[in-house]
C-alpha cells in the first residue's frame, strides 16, 4: 500500500490549525485516516484510568461514544495499550471485538474481518488508542509499518494538542486532580457522569463551570430524575471547596420531630432520647458543602433556622446557648417549584431568596432528544457489566421509539428501562451478542401524565380492636378493553397504593414494620404514601 500523499498531511495541518473545537480536530484526523485507509469503522478512544473512553467514530452506531470500554474486559484493546508499535489482529483471531453488533455496515455478529489499532503515545505515556475495522479480510495486511507509525505519530498530536487546549481554556492547576476525583465517583456511582451534547446540557455545563468556583448559594431545580444530585456533586468537585467534605441531607426522609437535630446537633439531655452530643450535618460539612435535597420538604418553623445559618454563617445546637460560627457553601435541591411554594405560603419567601443566589434548571429527558443515544450507551455498557454479558446491543427499530417517548421519569426511567430490557433480551438470548428487542422494553403509551394535584385521599380507619378499614376513593384503573388510557405512572401508584395498604393492615398499621417488611426506609414510605393520598385514622372505640 501506498505512503500517505505529501497532499493529505499539509491538508491535515491546515484542518487542525483551523478546527476551533476538540471535536473538529477529532472528526477531520478520522476523515484524513478514511481517506488514506480502506476501512469500515474507524474509532479515536483516549486513556483514562483502567478504561478507554471514545472521542470520535465514523462507521459505528452514535450510541457507540456514550460507552465507556473497561481495559480489563476488552482484550483486544489490552492487547494494543500494552503494545508500543501497530497490532494488527488476524482474521482468524478469535478473541471479542468490543465493537461487535454495533457497525453500521452489518448488523448482528460481525464475520471474519480485519482489525487494526495503534496505540497513541507521547513521551512514552499512552494517550489513547485508534482502532480501524474493515469486513475485507487481510485488508490491513500490506500496509508499510512506517506509514502506520505516520498515522500513530499524527493522531497522538493531535490528541495532546487537544487535550493540552483543553487544560488550557478549561482547567485550573488542580483540574487533574479533579477529574480524577469525578472518575472514580463515576466509577463507584451510577449516574456519576454528566452525558449530553445537546443544546440544553450544554447551557448546563455552562451554568455548572460559571457557578461553581464561587461561593455561592445555589438552588438546583428540576423534575424527579433529572439527576440533581449528580449536578451538586459536579459542582461541589469543580468547586475551591473540592478537598472538603460534601454532606448530603435529605430533607424529606427526616422526621420532622429530628429535622433540626439532624441539621444542627444537639447535646446530651437537651431532649427525651439526647443521652450524648451529636454534631449536625452543618458541622460536618465546615469548609465544605451541604446539600440540602427536597428543600421544599422542609417545615417551615424550621426554615427560619436555615434562614440565620445562611445569612450570618451560624447555627445554634439543639439545648446550647451559644452559637457557632461555620464555613459552609449551600447547595439545595427541589423538584417543586418554590415560587408557586412561595405565593401559597408554604415556603418563605425569605429564604427562598437566599437560596436562589445562582438558580440552576436541570432539563428534562424529553426537552434533550438528542442525547438518548449516549445515555443509553452509558447505561447500556453499565448493565453489560453488572450482568456479565459479553456484548449487549440495541435493535435497530428500539431508538426511534425511545426518541419517541415522553420519559415522565427523565434519566431515571430511560437507565431502569435499559435495565429490565436487558434482563429480558437475556433470558431470550443463547448467543454472544444480545440484542434488546421492542418486545423487551415494554415502554408503555403516549397517555398524559396525571398532575400531582389530582391525587386522591385513601383512608385507613383503625381501632382499639385493631379492625382496618380501607376506604379507597380513587377511580379504578382502565379495564382490560381500555388499557391504552393507561400510563407507567398511574399503573405504579396503584400497585403501591394497593401493595402500602394491604402491607400496613397486616402489620396492624405499624409503619416501622410495614416499612420492614416493604425493604425501605420508614420515612421515605411514609413520605410516599402521603404522595399516594393514604392516611390512617385511629379511633377509641
Amino acid at each position: 500500500m501506498p505512503d500517505i500523499p505529501a497532499a493529505n498531511l499539509i491538508k491535515l495541518a491546515l484542518d487542525l490549525s483551523n478546527s476551533l473545537t476538540s471535536a473538529d480536530r477529532y472528526q477531520r484526523l478520522l476523515s484524513i485516516i478514511c481517506q488514506t485507509i480502506n476501512n469500515e469503522a474507524v474509532v479515536l478512544l483516549k486513556y483514562q484510568g483502567d478504561q478507554l473512553v471514545p472521542l470520535a467514530q465514523q462507521g459505528l452506531t452514535r450510541e457507540v461514544l456514550g460507552r465507556r470500554f473497561l481495559i480489563s474486559e476488552h482484550p483486544r484493546l489490552a492487547q494494543i495499550c500494552q503494545s508500543d508499535e501497530p497490532v494488527r489482529f488476524t482474521s482468524q483471531c478469535d478473541l471479542p471485538d468490543p465493537y461487535d453488533g454495533m457497525l453500521l455496515a452489518q448488523g448482528g455478529n460481525l464475520p471474519v474481518h480485519a482489525c487494526m489499532g495503534l496505540p497513541l503515545k507521547a513521551d512514552d505515556q499512552l494517550l489513547g488508542v485508534l482502532t480501524l475495522d474493515s469486513m475485507t479480510p487481510h485488508a490491513f495486511d500490506e500496509i508499510a509499518q512506517h506509514t502506520l507509525y505516520l498515522i500513530s505519530a499524527m493522531s497522538a498530536a493531535t490528541l495532546k494538542t487537544a487535550m493540552r487546549i483543553q487544560q488550557l481554556e478549561h482547567l485550573s492547576n488542580h483540574n487533574q486532580q479533579v477529574v480524577a476525583e469525578l472518575t472514580r465517583d463515576a466509577l463507584t456511582k451510577d449516574g456519576g457522569e454528566l452525558i449530553g451534547d445537546s443544546p440544553a446540557m450544554d447551557k448546563l455545563k455552562h451554568e455548572i463551570s460559571l457557578s461553581a468556583p464561587s461561593d455561592f448559594t445555589i438552588l438546583i431545580e428540576g423534575e424527579t430524575g433529572t439527576g440533581k444530585e449528580l449536578v451538586a456533586r459536579t459542582l461541589h468537585m469543580h468547586s475551591t471547596r473540592k478537598n472538603g467534605p460534601l454532606v448530603y441531607v435529605n430533607c424529606a426522609a427526616l422526621p420532622e420531630n429530628l429535622i433540626e437535630s439532624e441539621l444542627f446537633g444537639h447535646v446530651k439531655g437537651a431532649f427525651t432520647g439526647a443521652d450524648k452530643n451529636r454534631t449536625g450535618k452543618f458541622s460536618l460539612a465546615n469548609h465544605g458543602t451541604i446539600f440540602l435535597d427536597e428543600i421544599g420538604e422542609l417545615p417551615l418553623g424550621l426554615q427560619s433556622k436555615l434562614l440565620r445559618a445562611l445569612q450570618n454563617q451560624e447555627i445554634q445546637p439543639v439545648g446550647l446557648d451559644k452559637t457557632e460560627q461555620l464555613n459552609v457553601r449551600v447547595i439545595a435541591a427541589t423538584n417543586r417549584q418554590l415560587k408557586q411554594e412561595v405565593e401559597a405560603g408554604r415556603f418563605r419567601a425569605d429564604l427562598y431568596h437566599r437560596l436562589s443566589v445562582f438558580p440552576i434548571t436541570v432539563p428534562a429527558l424529553r426537552n434533550r432528544i438528542s442525547d438518548i443515544p449516549l445515555l443509553t450507551g452509558y447505561f447500556i455498557e453499565q448493565v453489560r457489566r453488572k450482568l456479565g454479558i459479553a456484548q449487549l446491543v440495541l435493535s435497530a427499530n428500539i431508538m426511534p421509539v425511545f426518541k419517541a417517548y415522553s420519559w415522565p421519569g427523565n434519566v431515571r426511567e430511560l437507565e431502569h428501562t435499559i435495565s429490565r430490557s436487558a434482563l429480558n433480551a437475556r433470558s431470550n438470548s443463547r448467543q454472544g451478542v444480545v440484542t434488546i428487542e421492542i418486545s423487551d422494553i415494554h415502554l408503555l403509551t403516549q397517555s398524559s401524565v396525571k398532575p400531582e394535584s389530582d391525587e386522591t385521599v385513601n383512608t385507613i380507619d383503625t381501632t382499639s380492636n385493631s379492625k382496618t378499614q380501607i376506604d379507597e376513593t380513587r377511580e379504578p384503573l382502565p379495564s382490560s378493553a381500555n388499557q391504552n388510557l393507561i400510563n407507567l405512572r398511574q399503573a405504579t401508584e396503584q400497585f403501591q397504593l394497593d401493595l402500602i395498604t394491604k402491607t400496613l393492615a397486616q402489620n396492624d398499621m405499624n409503619w416501622s414494620a410495614t416499612a420492614k417488611q416493604l425493604s425501605t426506609d420508614r420515612a421515605n414510605l411514609v413520605r410516599l404514601a402521603k404522595r399516594l393520598g393514604i392516611v390512617i385514622k385511629k379511633q377509641i372505640m
